[in-house]
């Protein structure tokens, strides 16, 4: 009896066991397979350069079931230049849950956090100082000239031969996307409130610069990155008092406490004032830059672009059109675009084919249209930096070339 009663504790004990295997506790740490992560909350925030995000990176590790996976270790790892990222492994708590806490990177306005677990991942991204959603806000005031619909407006009777000086067989081409050459792709910007520390700036041309100081943080990307040796533009946007800073061949300081620029220009965003007839500003027409970017917020998250964009031809005339305020050139040939002149995508380009969010770009291609605003390559149309941008989506703008646009017809050029 003593034998046959140990037998059977062994066999309820072994079958106590299995049916605690086979319906674990919460909390417990089982093998999981098929895993699936999703962001719970975290993504898409807004925080200055350098500093930690308000609210934690969360996620969610689920079975093949959808059922919550306790238990699961997940990493997390900042990609290059995306700052730091704590802890860089966690496990998942009864309701699969992680948490990590990010401080974003200090050097460009986009930053990607990837998290995985088990082969499955996400990934979250982060906009240095609002940097990348302007929520909709217009840019200059609704009759402003970079703000006008001109799909309708009439063709300049020389339009053939201006496109064909700027290159009619050359493909648009954008000079924006995620990153080249270990930079930000495009013309980046920051945002900062009212409050932001101002500081002294001088001017190589100082006499066609407006004086500073200069709302311009130390952490103020610079285009191309640091250690740049191109335009090197830096964008300052004051949300609070809705004004734009922006200056050329830009070098900070005394850790940027203070910084030096080949140029500089204030504009006022509620109001149509030009600069000073025959300045220069940020740009070498005069214009300012940050009115004339793609930027990814208005195709993506908002879904419309009712503004003109800013592009390059390679040779221009010794004239300028409004609202530029200056030439770059001593060609006087007519045969040549003047700063500021205007084209637009012809109605007739088909641009069905195109992706949903090329289609944005094109849209206001075809209403908004772009000035010339610099020397440079053929077509090339400015945007800025984001690393949501897909490069290969974007490359197929370079399908129309400049034989696809017009230009608008031009009064009161100015020569002298």
């Amino acid at each position: 009896m003593m034998r046959r009663a140990r037998i059977l504790i062994i066999i309820v004990a072994f079958v106590v066991a299995a049916c605690r295997s086979a319906d674990s506790p919460a909390g417990a740490t089982q093998p999981h397979t098929s895993l699936g992560v999703n962001r719970v909350s975290g993504d898409s925030q807004i925080a200055t350069l350098g500093a930690a995000l308000a609210k934690p990176l969360v996620v969610q590790v689920i079975d093949s079931h959808g059922s919550p996976a306790a238990g699961v270790t997940v990493t997390w790892q900042t990609d290059t230049g995306s700052g730091a990222v704590s802890p860089a492994s966690s496990t998942t708590d009864a309701q699969g849950h992680a948490t990590a806490q990010w401080t974003i990177g200090s050097t460009f306005l986009g930053n990607v956090v990837s998290v995985s677990a088990s082969g499955s991942g996400v990934s979250f991204f982060a906009l240095g100082n609002g940097s990348g959603d302007l929520q909709g806000r217009q840019i200059f005031p609704a009759d402003n000239p970079w703000n006008a619909d001109i799909s309708a407006a009439t063709v300049d009777p020389n339009s053939n031969t201006l496109i064909a000086s700027c290159g009619a067989s050359s493909p648009l081409h954008p000079d924006f996307g995620t990153v080249y050459a270990g930079a930000p792709n495009g013309i980046p910007y920051v945002v900062v409130h009212g409050t932001q520390s101002r500081v002294p700036v001088t001017f190589t041309y100082a006499s066609e610069s407006d004086p500073g100081p200069y709302p311009v943080p130390a952490y103020a990307p610079i285009e191309g990155g640091p250690t740049s040796t191109g335009d090197r533009h830096v964008l300052v946007l004051d949300w609070d008092n809705w004004r734009l800073y922006e200056m050329y061949a830009a070098q900070p300081a005394a850790g940027g406490t203070s910084w030096s620029a080949g140029s500089g220009a204030v504009f006022d965003l509620r109001s149509d004032s030009l600069r000073p007839a025959g300045w220069t500003s940020a740009d070498a027409a005069g214009l300012p830059i940050l009115p004339g970017l793609v930027r990814y917020d208005e195709v993506v998250l908002h879904r419309a672009i009712t503004h003109a964009f800013r592009f390059t031809c390679p040779s221009t005339r010794h004239a300028y059109v409004s609202p530029a305020r200056h030439y770059a050139s001593s060609d006087t040939s007519s045969t040549l675009p003047p700063m500021g002149m205007r084209v637009r995508l012809k109605a007739s380009v088909n641009i069905s084919g195109f992706s949903p969010n090329v289609q944005v770009i094109l849209r206001a291609l075809q209403h908004y249209g772009m000035f010339v605003a610099d020397n440079g390559s053929p077509f090339y149309i400015s945007g800025a930096p984001d690393p949501r941008w897909s490069d290969d989506d974007l490359h197929t703008l370079t399908q129309l070339h400049g034989s696809d646009f017009e230009v608008v017809q031009m009064q009161g050029i100015v020569t002298q």
